[in-house]
């Protein structure tokens, strides 16, 4: 299919929606079949791509123009769109250039507008960053220009239907089932569990897929930028998302607000999607004051790596010595779980830590699991191998009658 013959049959059905632009989706679609009918009554094409030509025009008026069938289709987890001319795709961890883009910078800017219109958000010039979803779930990432120098950029992560569960993350070899049995009895036990890892490298997947093993007569609450988590295993849950100022500069909702919030909502757990800045001090006091069994995620290249940066947000948020943000860490945190994209574009679990307390003033760690390099095995490389280390904590296993810490399944 021709982009140069979408153009054209769209500029005819456009020049005809001006006339009558109330229709429904079944009158466009009639209409659409209509003209691409007469058009191929002098280009003939085969049936299959007539189909396809009336989706892509209909997409073109009510859905999300070409990008569309690119949602449709489960092997695509990323979109990026670098200007309206440049699109790439991510499928199985590989990048890929599309060999098409929009007809013009104009009608890409009409589609972010109606992507965040849709979620009640606002972007503009002096705003110029977004963070939206979709009705699907996917998650929009939008930046204009100035801002962006080759034009308006949107960032589309999917996610899947259903979100995976922890066996299926053994199948994909994210990590073996003796780990996945361990978190599973760590999360029933209600130890605080931080997820750590890099853009992409699976965090949220990994949090969703952990969820599923909180009692279902607890009370939940999730605290997100853009709401993006899949949890369906808690009935009594409430999910809340921040929002940006309006184009006053007002009517902004903060991520540390809503941990506040949270907190008058009698939760027996929080899960903060992403901790990025001052709210970190919110979320560690709320760990320090009842709510154990929380989780969150953040970006950092390794486990200890990520100590550092909750120490650098948490000083950000709050007037508090070195000394007392790092008691803090260590008494909140039991569990750091970091997860990381391999040299063979699989998404893995690399290390589990426990947070073992604060020596010398320094918050100190030790691996309970870590990934080993082995050789080439069906084109991947190594595992996650236990350390040989036993859990210090192992207080609140005992507490929810969990005794067996390595064997088995949880309870």
């Amino acid at each position: 299919m021709h982009e140069e013959t979408v153009q054209l049959l769209k500029e005819r059905i456009r020049g005809q929606l001006e006339l009558d632009s109330s229709l429904t989706d079944g009158e466009l679609t009639a209409k659409i079949e209509r003209v691409v009918f007469g058009w191929c009554a002098e280009h003939p094409l085969p049936a299959g791509e007539k189909i396809q030509l009336v989706r892509r025009l209909f997409h073109a008026f009510r859905g999300l123009d070409l990008i569309q069938p690119l949602m449709d289709d489960p092997t695509v987890t990323e979109i990026m769109i670098n200007g309206h001319e440049e699109l790439f795709v991510e499928r199985g961890g590989q990048l890929m250039r599309l060999p098409f883009g929009f007809e013009s910078r104009e009608r890409l800017e009409d589609l972010i507008q109606s992507v965040v219109a849709g979620v009640n958000r606002v972007v503009n010039e002096s705003s110029p960053i977004v963070d939206a979803r979709l009705k699907d779930g996917s998650r929009v990432h939008i930046v204009l220009p100035p801002i962006a120098l080759k034009g308006p950029t949107m960032t589309i992560r999917k996610f899947p239907d259903k979100p995976l569960l922890m066996q299926d993350l053994i199948k994909l070899e994210v990590l073996p089932d003796e780990a996945a049995a361990l978190l599973e009895k760590l999360v029933r036990a209600k130890y605080n569990i931080f997820i750590s890892g890099g853009t992409g490298s699976g965090k949220t997947t990994l949090l969703n897929a952990l969820s599923q093993f909180i009692p279902d007569d607890e009370r939940i609450v999730t605290i997100e930028d853009a709401a993006e988590l899949q949890i369906v295993s808690v009935p009594n849950l409430v999910t809340m998302e921040t929002r940006n100022a309006n184009t006053e500069g007002k009517g902004a909702i903060s991520m540390r607000e809503l941990i506040r919030a949270s907190l008058r909502m009698r939760p027996n757990r929080i899960i903060v999607g992403e901790v990025r800045g001052g709210e970190a001090i919110d979320m560690l006091q709320a760990m320090n004051t009842g709510h154990d069994g929380s989780l969150s995620t953040g970006h950092s290249n390794s486990a200890r790596d990520m100590i550092a940066r909750l120490e650098t947000m948490a000083l950000s948020g709050a007037e508090l010595p070195v000394a007392v943000i790092r008691q803090q860490i260590a008494s909140a945190i039991d569990i750091i779980v970091h997860v990381a994209r391999l040299r063979d574009r699989s998404r893995r679990v690399t290390e589990i830590c426990e947070v073992t307390g604060v020596v010398n003033g320094e918050v100190t760690l030790q691996s309970l699991y870590r990934f080993e390099e082995e050789g080439e095995r069906d084109g991947r490389f190594g595992g996650l191998k236990r350390a040989g280390n036993e859990l210090q904590r192992a207080w609140k296993l005992r507490m929810a009658g969990i005794s067996d810490v390595w064997g088995g399944k949880g309870a």
